[in-house]
């Protein structure tokens, strides 16, 4: 029954076979599948060895693409393409000249159409600008019209080199790069001591209390792999770790396209409004996404209930000082023009051309009339004046944004002023200058810079894996700033000078391979005794020996 034995059945590899036969899948149904099935498309604008999206695009002279930074070290290790296998030498790169629109997205410098994996896509030798073929196809070849449409350099037909070509797609076919065929590594010396590292992939704060003991196992290898490769090791001199280091990006591709979430705080409500702009026009580049319009600073201080610190100020007359307290809750716009006016000298020397007894007094105009000045923003705005007394009519009509504190006295001197007939004082009432205290704005963006300084530096320490004095093991072994692991955390500390070198040159290294080891010795002696069961007395009289 089997094949070509006298088995009476037939195995597993026998009915798989290219030739066998059943009445489900037909003959011939384990054939191997056609060539290409496992076809996989570089997208243009990935490096060929890295795999990632390039940022320094260079080319070779049959289109194949590379990122600098990662071509430059392939070569001085193999000196071959890494597609083709062929010799390569660096002087061969030519380096591309690539254009983006506002969405950073690759286009055409001449037409604007953005680059697709479905995109012809040509580049010129001598000047190394990057067009659509349909681009250089109309306005070059049909037109013989042979100089460069971005630099104006003459170039012949022979120049010009296909990055992708959509009718080729073999060009771009991950399954016939050389090295990915010989499995030869693209990792630099970095990348893979990263990779070797066997904690370089586990998150240490999601491991409860084991991160400190994974810490100080990887403390200590790395303090005593130093000491074995320099003999010359010595960890005073290790300089230490600045709470303004940045760590490294990664340079995956799902964090390429990745967008940060995070909402700048001076995000508006409202969206910039570019998505709907170029939907109703062609002249615009297309916008997909709503974009969250960033207001400025004024503009985020000037929104009611924001900025809730009050501010002080000196309003000097010839009659005497007024203390005003400024309410900038409530009135920030109002606050915000009086306090840069004042500021800047706006009110110096001015006079209040209108006084009412019981009711108010009116200045603060250069010219003295009441009909001219300005604003902060340079446009028209409402005369600042002090009312005597509560004017309940003017509610919801005029702007409240400050209160008389200090220096009524004064006030009551301006209120009895002798005026005439219309409400102009007899005797000029000069205001010498106001003088502001405090500037609510001002103190805001203080204590904002400081509340951003204090996040950034918390999330340093974070990442640095705590302060120096949270560096303590549970076994009661300090890791040390230069990676090593040991000493016991008593606040023990090595002098200056000479004494140092000759602390740690003869007894340091000894001392840390004595910490190194789990301190068995010492827990064995630190273990308490056992408790002593007290006996417990017999019931009755006993023997009557005490008797």
């Amino acid at each position: 029954m089997g094949k070509g034995t006298d088995k009476l059945y037939i195995t597993h590899s026998e009915w798989s076979s290219s030739d066998a036969y059943s009445a489900s899948s037909g003959s011939g149904a384990t054939k191997p599948k056609a060539t290409g099935a496992n076809f996989k498309r570089l997208p243009f604008n990935f490096c060929a060895v890295s795999l990632q999206p390039f940022a320094h695009p260079v080319c070779t002279a049959d289109g194949a693409i590379f990122d600098l930074t990662n071509i430059l070290p392939w070569l001085k290790k193999h000196g071959t393409n890494p597609v083709t296998g062929k010799k390569l030498e660096s002087k061969e790169l030519i380096k591309l000249n690539f254009h983006k629109n506002d969405d950073g997205e690759y286009v055409d410098p001449v037409t604007y159409k953005v680059f697709t994996d479905n995109t012809h896509i040509v580049a010129l030798r001598n000047t190394g600008n990057v067009f659509a073929w349909d681009t250089v196809e109309r306005l070059n070849i049909k037109a013989k019209m042979w100089k460069d449409l971005v630099s104006d350099e003459t170039f012949g037909r022979s120049d010009i080199i296909t990055l992708q070509d959509p009718q080729n797609v073999g060009s771009r076919d991950l399954s016939s790069f050389k090295f990915l065929q010989d499995g030869v590594s693209n990792l630099t010396p970095q990348q893979e001591a990263e990779r070797a590292d066997p904690l370089s992939g586990i998150n240490l704060r999601a491991t409860g209390s084991s991160a400190k003991v994974l810490a100080a196992k990887q403390a200590v290898a790395k303090a005593r792999e130093a000491r074995t490769s320099d003999p010359n090791y010595n960890p005073a001199l290790q300089s230490k770790k600045s709470l303004t280091s940045s760590e490294k990006p990664t340079n995956s591709p799902a964090s390429a396209h990745k967008q940060n979430s995070t909402v700048p705080y001076n995000a508006a409500g409202h969206t910039t409004g570019k998505a709907a702009a170029s939907f109703t026009s062609t002249g615009l580049t297309p916008h997909t996404s709503l974009e969250r319009a960033l207001l400025t600073d004024e503009e985020y201080m000037l929104k009611p209930r924001r900025v809730k610190i009050k501010g002080y100020a000196r309003i000097q007359t010839s009659l005497g000082d007024l203390n005003v307290e400024l309410q900038t809750e409530y009135a920030p716009k109002a606050v915000y023009n009086f306090v840069q006016l004042a500021k800047k000298g706006y009110y110096r020397d001015t006079t209040f051309h209108r006084n009412i007894r019981n009711f108010m007094i009116q200045g603060g105009d250069p010219t003295g009339t009441g009909k001219g000045g300005t604003s902060h923003w340079g446009k028209n705005f409402n005369d600042d004046f002090i009312t005597y007394r509560p004017a309940k009519h003017l509610d919801r009509k005029h702007t409240i944004f400050g209160r008389v504190v200090g220096g009524l006295d004064a006030l009551d001197r301006l209120e009895n002023a002798k005026t005439d007939s219309s409400d102009r004082p007899l005797d000029t009432i000069h205001i010498d200058d106001v003088v502001v205290f405090v500037d609510p704005f001002e103190e805001f963006q203080k204590q904002r810079r400081e509340k951003e300084e204090g996040e950034r530096e918390r999330e340093e320490i974070r990442r640095m894996g705590g302060r120096e004095d949270e560096r303590t093991t549970w076994t009661g072994k300090r890791v040390w700033s230069d990676g090593g692991g040991g000493g016991e955390s008593k606040g023990e500390t090595v002098g200056g000078g000479v004494g140092k070198y000759l602390k740690m040159g003869n007894g340091g290294i000894e001392r840390r391979k004595e910490e190194d080891k789990v301190l068995g010795e010492e827990w064995e002696g630190m273990a308490d005794e056992p408790v002593k069961k007290k006996p417990r007395g017999g019931g009755g009289f006993g023997n009557f020996d005490s008797w």
